[in-house]
């Protein structure tokens, strides 16, 4: 259920937030937040006309979908599949509602994200952002949930093809999910015309794929088959483990690092965060804590020896299996951590 927009815009108290709603925002800050704009978003009293007049939607019921998760469903025949009720698709009025509500909670999140560029973050900011980014997430579920009727309906129509139906169900799912961010409902069309063609391609894509592999090895995908790079499963494994041990270190605080400290190496290194993303910046961290980029610089440095020093302690100390510390390298590994950019 989305929230009212009273409650979306007039929080009752400004609480403190946790550490990991702090690393939600220092996340939001940095990450790009495509929606479809509509000359309606620009309009007095938008947010009244859009969530508090428009009519409520109720939520799906998704517990005909659970079946098709379960591992033991293809053993029983695909005539034993689950029907959707017949109200599971939204009406093209319910479309325009929603669609509508999600696009605009987005165009706010977007709109406070380019503020906090210009100005500092407050504290009533980041609490803006959190409500406009769960208010996008629920009606984003809400959606997908109402349209699974359209990748069983599609993954139904390719059975014939020699595809699995579990990786089918899969990759329907991501195209949907797609279609989601995509659809431009002000353009009069249907989102299940939309989806449904966006689904097909992904069948398609998939199908092609599996037939090319299947020409190249005629036998089923084994990742033990396939031809490894030591090496670089040697680099990678020390990386994780060296990434592990700071973690670590951090989790019992053995480096007795301040709040602040710890604060401003996680969004510096994203040590929360798989390896690919990307990492905030000195301006944008001292944006995320209320600091200057130089003052951000200067904390950096300072915890970056307090954990140099813990490490060459623990290498240093006896242990009871002799063993080199992937982490003897002055944290070279964990997203090298001694000299980040900019």
């Amino acid at each position: 259920m989305v929230r009212k927009a009273s409650e979306t815009s007039h929080p009752r108290s400004q609480r403190r937030l946790s550490f990991a709603q702090r690393e939600l925002v220092g996340h939001l800050l940095i990450a790009p937040v495509p929606f479809m704009d509509d000359p309606a978003f620009h309009l007095p009293n938008a947010q009244r006309r859009i969530f508090e007049d428009a009519p409520r939607i109720e939520p799906p019921r998704t517990g005909w979908y659970q079946p098709l998760l379960d591992e033991r469903r293809p053993a029983e025949g695909a005539g034993a599949l689950p029907k959707p009720p017949r109200t599971a698709v939204l009406t093209a009025a319910q479309e325009r509602v929603i669609f509508s509500q999600f696009n605009y909670a987005r165009y706010r999140l977007a709109k406070l994200q380019r503020a906090t560029r210009r100005e500092s973050l407050t504290a009533a900011c980041e609490h803006e952002m959190l409500r406009w980014h769960s208010t996008a997430h629920t009606l984003r579920c809400q959606i997908a949930e109402s349209n699974l009727a359209l990748v069983l309906a599609m993954a139904k129509r390719v059975r014939a093809a020699d595809l699995d139906f579990g990786d089918l169900m899969s990759e329907g799912n991501m195209a949907l999910m797609r279609s989601i961010d995509k659809f431009d409902v002000t353009r009069g069309f249907k989102f299940s015309t939309y989806a449904c063609r966006a689904i097909l391609k992904a069948y398609s894509r998939l199908g092609m794929k599996t037939l090319k592999y299947r020409q190249h090895f005629p036998v089923a995908f084994d990742q033990d088959l396939e031809r490894g790079d030591h090496v670089a499963e040697v680099r990678a494994k020390g990386e994780q483990d060296s990434i592990r041990e700071v973690k670590e270190l951090f989790a019992d605080n053995r480096v007795a690092l301040s709040e602040i400290e710890r604060t401003v190496l996680f969004h510096r290194f994203g040590l929360d965060r798989p390896v690919h993303e990307s990492t905030m910046t000195l301006e944008q961290v001292g944006l995320l804590i209320g600091v200057t980029k130089e003052r951000v610089r200067q904390i950096q440095t300072k915890a970056l020896e307090k954990l140099r020093a813990a490490i060459v302690a623990i290498d240093r100390a006896p242990r009871a299996r002799p063993r080199t510390s992937p982490l003897a390298a002055p944290l070279s590994t964990p997203r090298g951590l001694a000299g980040h950019p900019n």
